[in-house]
C-alpha cells in the first residue's frame, strides 16, 4: 500500500492537503524541539537523542521533496546519487523517503475519512427520511394513507418481475391488454437459475417470448426472412427484428448454459466445439435452414477479462469502440439503424442494425461481410447478454453477403467481485468454404480463425493493454521513465500502426486498386492514393501481401521475427548495423505482448533523416503478430514527451503468424499426395506498405513492381535462411 499516495495524492484539493502537510511538519518540529523529563534529568541522554535527530537544511528538504514528487520509490542507485549530491548518507535518504511516504499515506487516509464521514452523514439523513416514508405510506391511487402487510419474499420477487415484464411490453410496443400471464405453479417454488430462462412465460396471442420452441407456428420455421430481405437497401419491418432478437437471445443463453452432450471439449482444452447432431435435435434454428453449399463453424470459450460488465456492454454496443477492441478481427463496422436505445437509462433492451467486415490476416481468406442485428439484454443483476444474428437474405440469385451468415452469436457477461468479468463467448457461423484457400480450411474448421477462443483471447489481451497503458504504476521494461501521457501517446501510435497494417493486408478501409492478383505462390499487389490522410505521408502507396507455409512452429517463428538481435537476417534497414532496443513497454502479463522502439547502431549519413523503428508484438493461442514501421526521430521525441501521436507519419509492415492445423503426418505437401516431415508448421503472412512516389497522381511503373517483388523475395529468403528451413 506504499504506492497508494503516489496514485492519488495529486487529485486532492490543494488547500486541504497544504494545511494537512503544514500541521504534520509543525507537529514534527515540536516533537524534535521538546525534551522529555528523562532528558532533563540525564544530560547525556539528551545529548544522545539530539545527535540522532538530524535536521535537514532547507535546501536538502526542498531537493528531497522535488525528488519525491518525481519518484516516491527510488532504487538504491538513485538514493545513493541523491545522497551524494546533498551530502547525506544513503540510509538517511532511504529513511526520509519511508517517513515521507508514511506521512503522505496518513494525510490521504485523513482526507478520505473526512469525505467518508460527510457521505455517511448524508446517507443517515436519507435513511431517516426513507424510514419516515415507510412508516407513513401514501396510496398511489387515492392519495390517502396506505396499510401494508408484510409481503413474503416470493411476492416481492413477483412484483419486481412484473415491473420488468411491463418494461418489456413497452419495449415491444404492444398494448398491455393483449398479454396474458401464465400462472405460477407455486409461490414457494425456487427462483430460476441465473443462467436459465425466466420463471414467467410472457405470451402474446400464440407467440411466446419465454421459449424459443413456442414461436407462433404460423410464422415460417425459424423466422426465415428469405422472402422479405434482399439487400441493405430494402426497408424491413422493425417488429420482425424484435422477434428475431428475442429468439436469438434465448438460443444464445441455452448455448452458453448447456454443456455435454451439446458441446465437445477441444483437443487443446482451450474451448468447445458444437455437437451439430445434438444441436439439431435440441434447438430450432432462428434464421432458417443452412444452405446446401455452406459449412458450419460453432465454438464456445470462457475467460476472465479486466473490465466490468457495464463498461464491456457499452463497448460492444458502440461500433467504433467495438472495432477498436478487436482490431485484428474487425476490418470495418458501422451502425445502420438504431431500433431501440434501451430502457431504464442503460443498454438493457438496446437493439440496432449493424454491418461488419470480419477478417483473417491473409489474402487467401476473403473478408466476411455480414449484416446483422445486435441486441443487449440485462438477464439478471450483474449479468448481461449481447447477441448478434444475421438478417441477410441467402437465396438463389442474391449477391448481398452470400458467402456467410451469422447465427445467434455473442457473449454472456457476468460481474465478478474484483471488478473483472467472466465472459462466455459463443461463435456460430455458416459460410461457403469453397471461397477459402485450402491452406486455411483446417484453421477455420478448428475455430482459430474466427472462433470464440480468438474473440476471448483478443478481448483479454486488449483489456490488459488498456489497463497497463493507463496505469500510473507500470514502468517500461528497460527502466526508462515515462509519464502516463507519454505511454498513452506511444500506445495510440502503436495501435494506429497495427490497425493500418491489418486493413492493408485485407483491404478493408481504403479504396485499393488490385495491380497483381495473388495466391499461395504469387504476391498480391494493391495501390491507393494517400491524400490528406492524417498520420500518413502523401503520395502513391503500394501494398504487397503474400502467405507462405513454413515447417517451423509458431512459437519459434514468432520468437525469431520479434527479436531485434536476429532482425538482420530479414530487415534491409538492419543490414548496415545491429538493432538496439531503446524502449520497451509491456502491454500485459505476457512479456511478448509489448511495444518497442529500436534504433540502428550504424551512424547516420550526411543529408539523411534520423529514423527509429516502432514495433508492436502480440501473441496468444490463436496466433501472433509482429508489426513495425520506420518513424522520424524528432516526431517520436514529441510523442515520448506526451505529445499528439498524429504528428508521426508512418506506413506499417509486418508479419501475421497462425498454426497450420494440418494433420500430424505433415504439412500441405500431404494434401497433394506427398509425405510431410511430421513436425508442426506455420502459415506466415508478410505485408508491406511502401510509398513508391510522393505524388498521388503518379502511375505505378514496372520498376516499382519489380522492386517490391524483389524485397518480398529477399525477406522470405532471409527468414528461411535464419531459421535453417527450406
Amino acid at each position: 500500500m506504499e504506492n497508494f499516495g503516489e496514485m492519488g495524492f495529486m487529485s486532492f484539493d490543494s488547500g486541504v492537503m497544504g494545511r494537512a502537510m503544514e500541521d504534520e511538519n509543525r507537529s514534527g518540529s515540536d516533537n524534535m524541539g521538546n525534551a522529555s523529563g528523562d532528558d532533563r534529568e540525564n544530560p547525556g541522554n539528551r545529548s544522545s537523542k539530539r545527535k540522532n535527530n538530524y535536521r535537514h537544511t532547507p535546501f536538502q528538504t526542498q531537493e528531497l521533496e522535488t525528488s519525491f514528487k518525481e519518484n516516491p520509490h527510488p532504487d538504491e542507485k538513485a538514493r545513493r546519487d541523491l545522497g551524494r549530491r546533498l551530502g547525506l548518507e544513503e540510509r538517511q535518504v532511504k529513511f526520509w523517503f519511508q517517513n515521507r511516504r508514511t506521512q503522505m499515506k496518513s494525510q490521504v487516509e485523513h482526507y478520505e475519512n473526512s469525505i467518508l464521514k460527510q457521505e455517511n452523514d448524508k446517507l443517515c439523513v436519507e435513511n431517516i427520511a426513507m424510514k419516515e416514508a415507510i412508516r407513513n405510506p401514501i396510496c398511489g391511487k387515492c392519495g390517502g394513507p396506505a396499510i401494508l402487510g408484510e409481503l413474503q419474499m416470493e411476492q416481492h420477487q413477483l412484483i419486481i418481475e412484473n415491473a420488468r415484464l411491463r418494461d418489456e411490453l413497452n419495449w415491444l410496443g404492444v398494448p398491455e391488454n393483449n398479454f396474458t400471464f401464465r400462472p405460477l405453479l407455486s409461490l414457494a417454488s425456487p427462483m430460476p437459475p441465473i443462467m436459465g430462462n425466466s420463471g414467467l412465460g410472457l405470451v402474446v396471442g400464440r407467440k411466446s417470448f419465454g421459449s424459443l420452441n413456442s414461436i407462433d407456428p404460423k410464422l415460417p420455421t425459424g423466422l426465415d426472412f428469405g422472402n422479405q430481405v434482399s439487400s441493405v437497401d430494402v426497408p424491413l419491418d422493425k417488429s420482425l427484428f424484435k422477434d428475431l432478437a428475442l429468439a436469438a437471445t434465448d438460443e444464445l443463453i441455452k448455448l452458453a448454459q448447456l454443456n455435454s452432450p451439446l458441446w465437445f471439449r477441444s483437443l487443446d482444452g482451450c474451448g468447445k466445439t458444437l455437437n451439430l447432431k445434438e444441436y439439431a435435435s435440441t434447438i430450432s434454428p432462428c434464421i432458417g435452414m443452412k444452405p446446401d453449399h455452406f459449412v458450419t463453424e460453432a465454438t464456445q470459450a470462457t475467460g476472465t477479462v479486466i473490465i466490468n460488465s457495464v463498461a464491456l456492454v457499452e463497448t460492444l454496443m458502440d461500433a467504433k469502440r467495438w472495432m477498436e477492441m478487436f482490431p485484428c478481427i474487425i476490418g470495418r463496422a458501422s451502425t445502420i439503424d438504431v431500433i431501440s436505445t434501451g430502457m431504464g437509462g442503460n443498454k438493457n433492451g438496446a437493439l440496432q442494425l449493424m454491418h461488419a467486415e470480419f477478417q483473417v490476416l491473409s489474402p487467401l481468406v476473403p473478408v466476411r461481410q455480414v449484416k446483422f442485428i445486435r441486441f443487449c439484454k440485462q438477464h439478471a443483476k450483474g449479468i448481461w447478454v449481447v447477441v448478434d444474428v444475421s438478417v441477410d437474405a441467402i437465396r438463389e440469385g442474391s449477391r448481398a453477403h452470400a458467402d456467410c451468415r451469422r447465427l445467434p452469436s455473442g457473449c454472456v457477461i457476468q460481474d465478478m467481485p474484483n471488478g473483472h468479468s467472466k465472459v462466455i463467448w459463443v461463435e456460430h457461423t455458416e459460410y461457403n468454404a469453397n471461397v477459402v484457400h485450402q491452406l486455411y480450411r483446417p484453421l477455420l474448421s478448428s475455430g482459430l480463425g474466427f472462433g470464440a477462443q480468438k474473440w476471448v483471447t483478443s478481448l483479454q489481451r486488449q483489456c490488459e493493454y488498456l489497463a497497463a497503458i493507463t496505469s500510473s504504476t507500470i514502468h517500461s521494461g528497460d527502466h526508462t521513465v515515462l509519464n502516463p501521457a507519454a505511454r498513452r501517446s506511444i500506445g495510440e501510435l502503436a495501435q494506429r500502426m497495427t490497425r493500418n497494417f491489418c486493413t492493408g493486408v485485407c483491404a478493408t478501409v481504403h479504396k485499393w486498386e488490385v495491380v497483381q492478383a495473388g495466391n499461395a505462390d504469387n504476391i498480391k499487389l494493391m495501390m491507393r492514393e494517400s491524400i490528406g490522410n492524417l498520420g500518413e505521408p502523401p503520395g502513391t502507396v503500394l501494398s504487397a501481401v503474400i502467405t507462405v507455409w513454413l515447417p517451423v512452429s509458431c512459437q519459434r517463428l514468432f520468437g525469431f521475427l520479434q527479436n531485434e538481435k536476429t532482425r538482420g537476417h530479414w530487415d534491409v534497414l538492419s543490414q548496415d548495423g545491429s538493432m538496439q532496443r531503446m524502449l520497451h513497454i509491456p502491454k500485459g502479463q505476457d512479456l511478448f505482448n509489448s511495444i518497442s522502439l529500436l534504433r540502428t547502431s550504424a551512424p547516420v549519413r550526411a543529408n539523411q533523416v534520423s529514423m527509429l523503428i516502432l514495433q508492436e508484438t502480440c501473441t496468444d493461442v490463436s496466433g501472433s503478430l509482429v508489426v513495425h514501421a520506420a518513424v522520424n526521430t524528432e516526431a517520436m521525441n514529441v510523442v515520448m514527451a506526451g505529445g499528439d501521436s498524429s504528428c508521426v507519419d508512418l506506413l506499417p509492415s509486418g508479419f501475421a503468424i497462425v498454426p497450420d492445423c494440418f494433420p500430424i503426418s505433415g504439412g500441405p505437401i500431404d494434401c497433394d499426395g506427398g509425405s510431410g516431415d511430421g513436425s508442426s508448421g506455420s502459415l506466415l503472412t508478410l505485408g508491406f506498405q511502401i510509398l513508391v512516389n510522393s505524388s498521388p497522381a503518379t502511375k505505378l511503373t514496372t520498376e516499382s513492381i519489380d522492386t517490391v517483388n524483389s524485397l518480398i523475395a529477399r525477406t522470405l529468403q532471409g527468414i528461411k535462411a535464419g531459421l535453417q528451413c527450406n
